[in-house]
């Protein structure tokens, strides 16, 4: 198996020496997803609500590049950068990810996120079959 890098302009370009995601087989492995809007490269929203739907969006069109999808996601890692977020940002993941067989997830404090995001999530999928 080889490695093969994910691009893809409905997400926003990575702001340094790394990839939007990897995928090694079935697996797919997407970089830390911030708020980026993909055409301005700006963040999007003032408040972690519309931050963290802007982020869900991005990995969904990662994903989507990648031949995945949100409902192929095993674990997903959640960077916050106070959880006093906590449940604002749950509140809006619950809205992406949803059925019986949600994916393991870990949620992460944190002193600080690039470009002062207030969020950022990252995850590993499986490619559809």
């Amino acid at each position: 198996m080889e490695l093969k890098k994910i691009h893809t302009q409905e997400a926003p370009a990575a702001i340094g020496p790394y990839s939007q995601a990897i995928r090694y087989g079935q697996f797919i492995y997407t970089s830390g997803q911030i708020p980026l809007d993909p055409v301005s490269g700006e963040i999007v929203g003032e408040d972690v609500t519309a931050q963290a739907h802007r982020v869900l969006q991005n990995l969904q069109a990662v994903l989507q590049a990648a031949g995945s999808s949100l409902q192929r996601v095993v674990k997903t890692t959640v960077f916050l950068t106070t959880m006093d977020h906590f449940q604002a940002v749950n509140a809006v993941y619950a809205t992406y990810f949803t059925g019986d067989t949600l994916p393991a997830r870990s949620a992460i404090a944190v002193a600080e996120l690039p470009r002062k995001s207030l969020v950022e999530i990252e995850c590993v999928a499986l490619a559809e079959e």
